[in-house]
C-alpha cells in the first residue's frame, strides 16, 4: 500500500468502521487423503493426462505408458484421490535377474507438491525393489532441478562417476542430465554360489 491509499483508506470513515475480516484457518479444508497402490490397466488414460500435465513436451507417448506398465507393473505405483484422479505415480524399471533398477519417472501434481509425497513414493517404490533383491537403483534429473536432487540425496542417492554424475546431451542437443545411484543391499553373491554349488554336487560316497 502506497502512501496515497493509505491516505485515502484513512480519511474513509467506512474503511475506519468496517471490521478487519481474517479467515479461520479451520474453514481452509485439508487435501483429500491419497491412496498408494499398484497402477491397473484402467489407469493409463489418467496416467497419460497426469504425465502430460506435470512433463508437457517431455511426456511420455500413450503408447509406450501403455508398454511400460505391461513390463513393470509391479513397481508402477501412484497417488490416488479417490474420485478418478491420479495425483502422482512412480515407476522403476527392473532388469530381468532384479539386481538393477532404473526410476523411469517420478511425478507428483503441482497442487500436491511440498507435502512428502514424491519422498512417499520413493520409499515405497524402494522397499518393494529390496523385497525383490535389487542391489542398485540409478535415475536421472536435470542439473538445474534442485528440489529433485536434494529429495535423491536425501534418501541416499549419489552422484555416479565420472564427472559428479554430470552426462551431456544425455537425451539429445541441450538435454543434459545427472546420472545418480544408490546401492540398496547387496545380495551375498558367494553366498548364493556356495548353495547353488551344494545342490549340484554329487552324493557323497558311501563306503
Amino acid at each position: 500500500m502506497t502512501a496515497e491509499s493509505l491516505e485515502r483508506f484513512l480519511n474513509d470513515p467506512e474503511q475506519l468502521v468496517t471490521p478487519l475480516r481474517i479467515p479461520d484457518p479451520r474453514a481452509v479444508a485439508d487435501p483429500e487423503p491419497l491412496v498408494l497402490r499398484a497402477a491397473r490397466e484402467a489407469d493409463l488414460p489418467e496416467l497419460r493426462r497426469l504425465d502430460e500435465e506435470v512433463f508437457q513436451e517431455v511426456a511420455y507417448p500413450g503408447f509406450l505408458l501403455r508398454q511400460l506398465w505391461d513390463m513393470y507393473a509391479e513397481h508402477f505405483l501412484v497417488l490416488d484421490d479417490g474420485r478418478g484422479r491420479l495425483r502422482g505415480y512412480v515407476l522403476a524399471g527392473t532388469t530381468a535377474l532384479d539386481r538393477e533398477s532404473w526410476i523411469l519417472g517420478l511425478c507428483v501434481a503441482e497442487d500436491r507438491r511440498r507435502h512428502g509425497l514424491g519422498r512417499e513414493l520413493m520409499e515405497e517404490v524402494l522397499a518393494r525393489l529390496r523385497r525383490c533383491g535389487t542391489e542398485r537403483v540409478r535415475l536421472t534429473v536435470e542439473p538445474a532441478n534442485r528440489a529433485a536432487i536434494l529429495l535423491y540425496r536425501s534418501l541416499g542417492f549419489v552422484p555416479e562417476p565420472p564427472d559428479g554424475g554430470l552426462r551431456r546431451d544425455y537425451f539429445g542437443p541441450g538435454m543434459d542430465r545427472e546420472v545418480m545411484f544408490l546401492d540398496i543391499g547387496p545380495l551375498d553373491r558367494e553366498a548364493g554360489y556356495a548353495s547353488l554349488r551344494t545342490a549340484s554336487a554329487p552324493p557323497p560316497a558311501v563306503g
